[in-house]
């Protein structure tokens, strides 16, 4: 669980994030959502560390990060697993090189231990074994995206950062990609944050959806209730194509 309490961010004059609370669910797909220049990437860089935060506080399970020594920071970070927007694949590296990587930073385990492990999660990822020596450049696009998950869940995180994994993908690519993240949230009890402009996946997998507007929390709720909503804010965003209009007026008559 990861808990933040009035969060203030500002850059300069500039006030990006504006007195944000609110509570991602362990086991649950969090999602935020907002128009670009809400303060989504702010936020979670935030949660990740990158940005120290002006005021507030950021619990992950009970512990206040902005409390917590240097070691008590890294013992943090190091919970944490990061799904790239773009993949962020070492193009040098095979498939199994860049998911054993994180190992060979940050573990003392032996070379056949980190196979293994790099293998485990590969499989998990529903990756056959004869792409675990290709190239980046070498796999599909869905493919890569796959290799990113496994290398964010290989070392076990009790947290999960996705920048907008569906980015780039078909929508068929796209839905199988969402449906691998909430199986491993749920499977492995797992925080999972996701940051997504794709409106597929709210519908999906929206178990917690947070709206940003103008750096403020604008509404929260489920992918069930964003149907509901009478948020003006919120309806014009997420229902601003005639199909998704069409959608929501079938499950309203429902």
């Amino acid at each position: 669980m990861i808990k933040i309490e009035n969060i203030q961010k500002s850059f300069g004059d500039n006030h990006i994030l504006k007195g944000i609370s609110t509570q991602f669910e362990k086991g649950k797909t969090n999602l935020i959502i907002g128009q670009s220049g809400s303060g989504k990437t702010v936020l979670m860089k935030c949660l990740l560390g990158l940005y120290e935060i002006d005021e507030g506080h950021i619990f992950f399970d009970q512990k206040d990060y902005q409390n917590l020594d240097a070691d008590g920071k890294m013992d943090i970070r190091r919970e944490l697993g990061m799904v790239f927007q773009g993949s962020a694949l070492f193009d040098s590296m095979t498939v199994i090189e860049n998911v054993s990587f994180p190992l060979k930073m940050f573990t003392d385990q032996s070379e056949s231990e980190m196979q293994d492990r790099a293998a485990a999660v590969l499989k998990r990822v529903n990756l056959k074994q004869e792409a675990f020596k290709r190239f980046p450049d070498e796999i599909s696009g869905g493919m890569q995206k796959r290799v990113a998950i496994a290398r964010a869940i290989v070392m076990n995180p009790n947290y999960l950062f996705c920048d907008e994994p569906n980015s780039g993908l078909d929508p068929k690519s796209a839905m199988i990609i969402d449906n691998l993240i909430q199986e491993i949230t749920q499977e492995y009890n797992i925080t999972t944050v996701i940051n997504t402009h794709d409106m597929n996946s709210v519908m999906e997998i929206g178990d917690k959806i947070l709206f940003l507007k103008d750096g403020y929390k604008e509404w929260e709720g489920s992918n069930k209730e964003i149907f509901k909503t009478d948020n003006e804010a919120v309806s014009s965003f997420v229902y601003s194509s005639d199909l998704f209009k069409k959608v929501r007026e079938v499950y309203l008559k429902s």
